[in-house]
């Protein structure tokens, strides 16, 4: 089903849109919502309620795409979550093929490093790394490098100004190549950017 139709078919309260939407966003949508709060059946829970909260207002979707609306809201959601807890969770890295997309978005995926990311021991490093990032960190870094959303979409996603989005990216990367080693490797992930003089802190 194209998804302008099933998007038609939930505004006129016709659940088989809800349900062709499901299936094409629902496995992306809790995996983006895990990494921010690092429990997948809390993730689930998250993605479950967003699908019911976007049916609710889908009339106020402008547009024919849903998915980047969708994922905003599941990002907030997972966000506002992770704040509540405030605490840091261990991550293992299972060896499951779930896991194995964590490595191409945040890795140069050039051929030096290619190697790398099939290894078990990088995929739970860098689950790790992720843990130890403040929530809003990590829900620029799933916005910018897991949904590929420009900074400015980030910046209205999580509804922050640009230089902030941007200082948090750039420390985001700073910690990941600090903590994952790999700051003299010759493709570490994360090539800084340019980062505006205005560095505001979280």
């Amino acid at each position: 089903m194209e998804e302008q139709h099933a998007i038609a078919l939930l505004k006129a309260q016709d659940l088989t849109g809800l349900e062709a939407l499901v299936d094409r966003y629902y496995l992306q949508a809790v995996r983006a919502a895990d990494l921010i709060v690092r429990d997948t059946a809390q993730a689930e829970d998250i993605v479950q309620a967003a699908f019911l909260h976007a049916s609710e207002k889908i009339d106020q979707l402008a547009s024919d795409r849903f998915g980047p609306w969708f994922m905003k809201m599941v990002v907030n959601a997972a966000l506002k979550s992770a704040q509540k807890q405030q605490r840091l969770v261990p991550l293992t890295a299972e060896d499951d093929p779930e896991s194995q997309p964590l490595a191409d978005w945040l890795i140069d995926r050039r051929p030096a490093v290619e190697e790398l990311v099939e290894t078990a021991e990088l995929r739970q490093s860098i689950w790790q790394a992720l843990a130890r990032l403040t929530p809003r960190q990590r829900a620029a870094v799933v916005l910018k490098y897991y949904l590929d959303m420009s900074e400015v979409e980030v910046s209205q996603a999580l509804q922050a100004p640009c230089p902030t989005i941007k200082w948090w990216l750039y420390t985001a990367r700073e910690k990941l190549r600090h903590w994952l080693r790999l700051t003299d490797a010759p493709h570490a992930p994360f090539e800084p950017e340019s980062v505006s003089d205005h560095q505001e802190k979280e």
